[in-house]
């Protein structure tokens, strides 16, 4: 076949057909090795292996534009309609608690919003370059990747343990810190907005939300200046809610004035970080198995122990404050490499049975999808991960429903879950076939035909039109 000087990297496989007598089968070949490299020539790839200078046609410059163009719109929506999102809930918390706290003081509001919004997009622009950077050293990582290190999602239970601690009133941030730092703080109240843009998306990241999916996956694909410009416009699309009420009087004539309720709303507001640790808990669980969560509890129980012991007075500080630190520190000596230990996979995948006897969940493989397909059946194929709030809300809702599993009995349609809670360079190089680079993504696969690829919010009309199709 020709080889193009502007090829991207050898792939895993190539789609062919093969035709004889007026019949034609769409299989997949293997590709063994490497491409070989392209002669030198104008345009092509040079012997320091860099793109020479060439002149670009127009219309693929205008349809480079155009792209580039979609991306970042979609990336501007995908923002938007984050804070919508399951994941984004925890972080709300904070937000009304901010607002509260400059309920008469204009000045304050909109510096809030500004600082907010900085801290959204620099976190957002700075979790995209480090991605590029790994991908680029050849990691098979995509968007969410920090949430399949299990000490990762155990740094983020640790940090919503002690903003709930927090905000319930068991200890005061200034009350730990040195005195400079804490003057530093009441000067510069807009570091705690900042930080909280920060958490946003800290908590945000594994979600993809509508338009988001597929700005992530061209953005991958761009020179490193646009698809950063992609992160950047994601993060100025989810800040910007908070930005305009933060701009906009009529939202903080709205609020209630400042008075004794404000306690009681904040320590109310715990609730919800302590909601996450369990949530950060249950996804540990699926990569450390339960002696890692286990672990990971025994942790914070002592930790909370610690910080709360040092908010005492006296002697009572110093004796139950040394005796909680030793024991957090021995404790994590013992049984923190539980915690960050992988549990080993299970390889055999056991179906999991649904609601309408006969139709199973099989867990999904490159060479299980192309066997069902060879066999003539349609696949439907979940791309999801514990850690992701959206997809466990369309497992338990549209998946789950009555009509669309008895749809898909019907049309004797296989069902493939691809589980991306760890690291998998395999589904990992099958999502950017699909032009995404994050779940949740679903899709409808017929021998023959192009995939369907539905929305990351599932609808059951969505499923059932697109069964309806087959």
């Amino acid at each position: 076949m020709p080889l193009a000087a502007q090829r991207l990297h050898s792939p895993s496989v190539m789609p062919v057909v093969l035709g004889h007598g007026g019949q034609g089968w769409r299989t997949e070949l293997k590709v063994v090795g490497e491409w070989p490299q392209v002669p030198p020539g104008p345009g092509a790839v040079g012997s320091a292996g860099a793109l020479a200078p060439a002149a670009v046609p127009a219309s693929q410059a205008a349809g480079s534009a155009a792209s580039l163009g979609l991306a970042l719109l979609g990336a501007l929506l995908g923002g938007l309609i984050l804070n919508l999102m399951p994941c984004v809930f925890p972080v709300l918390a904070i937000k009304v608690v901010g607002f509260t706290r400059h309920a008469n003081d204009r000045r304050a509001h909109r510096l809030s919003g500004l600082a907010y919004t900085a801290g959204v997009v620099a976190s957002f622009v700075a979790l995209g370059a480090l991605l590029l950077a790994l991908r680029a050293a050849g990691e098979g990582l995509g968007w969410g990747f920090q949430l399949q290190s299990p000490g990762m999602v155990a740094a983020l239970a640790a940090l919503f343990t002690l903003i709930g601690l927090n905000l319930a009133g068991v200890f005061e941030f200034g009350s730990f810190l040195p005195s400079g730092v804490a003057s530093l703080q009441a000067r510069h109240p807009v570091a705690d907005s900042f930080l909280t843009g920060v958490l946003a998306v800290a908590v945000a990241s594994p979600c993809t939300a509508p338009f988001m999916g597929a700005s992530l996956g061209l953005a991958i694909a761009l020179p490193a200046w646009q698809a950063l410009a992609v992160f950047a416009l994601l993060g100025v699309g989810m800040a910007l809610p908070y930005l305009a009420a933060s701009w906009w009087p009529a939202v903080a004539r709205a609020l209630p004035r400042p008075g004794a309720w404000m306690n009681t709303f904040r320590q109310l507001m715990a609730f919800p970080m302590f909601a996450t640790v369990v949530w950060l808990l249950w996804v540990l669980g699926q990569q450390s198995g339960i002696d890692g969560a286990a672990a990971l509890l025994m942790l914070l129980v002592v930790l909370a122990l610690l910080i709360w012991a040092l908010g005492l007075q006296g002697k009572s500080r110093a004796v139950l404050g040394g005796v909680a630190a030793v024991a957090l520190l021995w404790l994590g000596i013992g049984i923190g490499p539980h915690v960050t230990r992988l549990q080993a996979a299970d390889s055999a995948g056991a179906p999991v049975a649904t609601s309408v006897q006969g139709l199973n969940w099989e867990a999904w493989s490159p060479e299980r999808q192309a066997a069902l397909l060879a066999e003539g059946r349609p696949v439907f194929v979940d791309y999801t991960a514990a850690w992701c709030v959206t997809c466990q809300y369309n497992k338990r809702t549209t998946l789950a429903d009555a009509t669309v599993l008895a749809d898909m009995a019907a049309r004797n349609v296989a069902l493939l879950r691809a589980d991306w809670t760890r690291r998998d360079p395999v589904i990992t190089a099958e999502l950017a076939k699909l032009g995404r680079n994050g779940v949740p993504v679903y899709t409808l696969l017929q021998p023959g035909r192009a995939p369907v690829v539905l929305s990351e919010v599932l609808s059951v009309d969505e499923v059932r039109a697109a069964l309806a199709a087959l």
